[in-house]
């Protein structure tokens, strides 16, 4: 039997020897490993994005389009007190697109920042229309759904990114 192999990312011993991508980190399983780099280059690139993961793209679309209709367009027909339309609509859907990039984010293998974002500016986009569409009273202008959209897709970064951090745990120690 052949001798697991030891990820150059996160140091987890139980791959394959023929394995492409870490089982524990998602990292790519390069024949160079660390002898290609230095410590210093395999710590700055803990953190990087390492392409774009069309299924995980997908992944993330479908989560932050089951998030949003269901908290921000199905909550409301459920309890008739909650009034999401409109602006407020537009604020809920910051933390829900936040929630939305930070599960994909923990549970996506790899570093996956930029799919939740796609993700989220493609749900952005027809929300943002509908919630425009179905105000009855215009208290904000539109552009300002626009902006709102946007630090909505923003607060997606960041909640990939901490979501990742939570994922990959704590940096390794520096030698020193």
């Amino acid at each position: 039997m052949a001798k697991a192999v030891a990820c150059p990312n996160c140091g987890f011993t139980q791959n394959p020897p023929n394995a492409v991508r870490c089982a524990s980190c998602g990292a790519k399983m390069e024949s160079l490993g660390r002898a290609g780099r230095s410590r210093e280059e395999d710590l700055e690139r803990r953190y990087q994005q390492e392409g774009l993961s069309i299924r995980w793209m997908f992944i993330a679309l479908a989560v932050q389009v089951v998030l949003t209709a269901a908290l921000v367009f199905g909550l409301p027909v459920i309890i008739s007190a909650l009034d999401f339309e409109g602006g407020n609509g537009m604020i809920v859907c910051i933390p829900v697109w936040f929630l939305g990039g930070l599960l994909i984010g923990m549970i996506s293998p790899g570093r996956t920042f930029i799919e939740p974002v796609i993700a989220s500016f493609i749900v952005a986009i027809p929300t943002t229309f509908v919630l425009v569409q179905n105000q009855t009273v215009r208290m904000i202008p539109t552009f300002l759904y626009v902006i709102m959209a946007s630090i909505g897709v923003l607060f997606t970064l960041v909640g990939a990114y901490i979501g990742e951090r939570i994922q990959l745990g704590p940096p390794p120690k520096t030698a020193e």
